[in-house]
């Protein structure tokens, strides 16, 4: 069966700009248990497709679609993988299908964490892989360009202030950073945890 693996395919930017944002979500590709997952595919076709084509994969090769959250910066390709069953932190379609949550849809040891905070609906997902524990972290961490990537439980997330619950993220941070060797987070690069 051997290990899952966890790829960035796009690492996602966050880029302010004159009356808005340059902003796309990192788009990672798990395989596990000969399943493709695509968690968050982000809003760059262009960026997505190229990366897809690169690892030879084709949009009906794909059997989930993971949103961390519903922001459109992380959700809005989701349509694009014919085959794919979504995942949301709190529901998973199949067509338009609504089955009842499971924390372990994904099975293999892929967990399906819930980790409230940047929204009150946001998950994250845990894989557990060769080297350690991965952990794709939507929006608990994100960095926009050009700035320094420190973790920091108590940084202030203030891009959606009506929804975020600092005190939720700040409990969020700490849960995972727990259980993680390795973090992606939704826009800069992966990181590893130091313990």
């Amino acid at each position: 069966m051997g290990m899952a693996t966890a790829k960035v395919l796009v690492e996602g930017i966050a880029k302010q700009i004159k009356g808005g944002w340059i902003a796309s979500s990192t788009v990672t590709l798990v395989e596990a248990n000969g399943k493709k997952i695509i968690v968050d595919p982000g809003c760059d076709r262009k960026a997505l497709l190229s990366a897809l084509k690169k690892e030879k994969i084709s949009l009906g090769d794909v059997d989930f679609v993971l949103q961390t959250h519903s922001h459109a910066d992380h959700t809005l390709l989701s349509g694009i993988f014919e085959n794919a069953k979504v995942i949301t932190p709190v529901e998973m379609y199949e067509g338009s299908t609504q089955k009842e949550y499971q924390s372990d849809f994904l099975g293999g040891g892929l967990k399906i964490i819930q980790t409230p905070g940047h929204t009150q609906e946001h998950c994250s997902l845990l894989v557990p892989t060769k080297k350690g524990n991965v952990l794709i972290a939507g929006d608990l961490f994100w960095w926009v360009e050009g700035e320094e990537q420190k973790v920091d439980v108590e940084k202030v997330d203030d891009a959606h202030p009506m929804e975020t619950n600092m005190k939720q993220l700040i409990e969020s941070r700490k849960k995972i950073l727990k259980m993680a060797d390795y973090i992606i987070p939704g826009h800069g690069k992966m990181f590893k945890v130091e313990k």
